[in-house]
Order: C-alpha cells, then sequence, then structure tokens
C-alpha cells in the first residue's frame, strides 16, 4: 500500500461513516485488515488504545493506523483523508441547510439511516465482545457438546470484565482509572 492508496482508503472510511467513529471500526477492520495490513490482534489493540486517548475514535483509529503504516506521514494523512469528507459535507450542507432541513427526502433519509447507524455499531461491539471473552475453539462443533461449554469464555476477562463493570456502577470509579486498573490487569494475568 501506498500513501496515495493510505489516502483512498481513509478518505472512503470517512465518505461512509455514517453515525460516528464506532461505525468506522466495521469499514476499517474490513479494508484495513481484509487486506492483511494489519493483524486482527494489531487491530483490536488499536481500538483499545484509541478507545483510551482523548478525541474521536474513528479518528484516533485513522491516525493511529496510519503511523503504524508509514510514520508520521502516514498518521497525518490518514487522518486528514479520513476527516476531509465530514468537513466537505459540512460546508456544503451549511450552504443549504433550510431547504435540507425541510425536504422530505432527507428526512426518510436519515430516519432509514438509524437502524442502519445501530447495527453498524453493534458489529464491532459484538466482535470485540468474541475477541476478548470468547475463546476461539478449533472446531465448533465441540461447542454443542456439553463438556465444549466451559472452554467457550475466557474466564479471568470475563470475570475482570464484571468486576470493571461492578466498580463502573456501584464505586462511580472514574473512566480513566478503569482503563489504567485494565491495562494493569491485561499486563499481569494475560
Amino acid at each position: 500500500m501506498t500513501l496515495f492508496q493510505l489516502s483512498c482508503t481513509f478518505f472512503y472510511i470517512g465518505l461512509f461513516t455514517i453515525g460516528g467513529g464506532v461505525v468506522s471500526l466495521t469499514l476499517m477492520q474490513q479494508t484495513i485488515v481484509a487486506q492483511g495490513l494489519i493483524s486482527q490482534e494489531q487491530f483490536y489493540n488499536m481500538v483499545a488504545i484509541s478507545e483510551s486517548t482523548p478525541g474521536p475514535l474513528g479518528t484516533n483509529m485513522a491516525t493511529y493506523i496510519g503511523f503504524n503504516l508509514f510514520g508520521i506521514p502516514g498518521g497525518i494523512i490518514a487522518t486528514l483523508s479520513e476527516i476531509l469528507p465530514s468537513v466537505i459535507i459540512i460546508l456544503i450542507i451549511a450552504q443549504f441547510l433550510k431547504k435540507f432541513n425541510e425536504n422530505q427526502l432527507v428526512k426518510g433519509t436519515l430516519k432509514f439511516l438509524r437502524p442502519v447507524t445501530t447495527g453498524l455499531i453493534l458489529v464491532p461491539a459484538v466482535q470485540i465482545f468474541l475477541f476478548t471473552l470468547v475463546n476461539k475453539p478449533e472446531n465448533y462443533n465441540v461447542l454443542l457438546t456439553l463438556a465444549g461449554w466451559k472452554g467457550l469464555f475466557n474466564w479471568t476477562c470475563l470475570a475482570a470484565y464484571f468486576v470493571f463493570a461492578f466498580l463502573l456502577f456501584k464505586f462511580k470509579l472514574h473512566p480513566v482509572l478503569l482503563i489504567l486498573l485494565g491495562a494493569v490487569f491485561g499486563i499481569i494475568f494475560l
């Protein structure tokens, strides 16, 4: 992949990301991971780091992937390419805001896009859950046997998930503290 191809890839991702940065994860995974530029594990590690840093998730991911592939120029180009479609669309919409606001076609399109966006947000959430908490058996028929369920989950990660959720909701611990605790947990136990 060249810097130009990287730019085109992230322009595409930015152009078709409707609903926020979490939606862009699905497109990034389908384009970047499917092309073999980074592994699935690297992708999920980048998601974790991007979630932990300030700023929009999609932009953070673009920066991180671009930097990982081409250094500082790659990070800058990927970031600019990912946000450029949004800037262009916002400038166009600002010119015609009143017409767009009252247009029934636009209202219908936005009404249609809400459930689609919800689905696009659910896909990476479920994938991250499965990647992190569920073991991948060699033979999925094992899941059908009674003895197979014991090896289905990564019990250490699942227990940590419930402990962190309990700490968050019961004691209202600050998310930054939970991120740091999660990092320590990962270093020690994984």
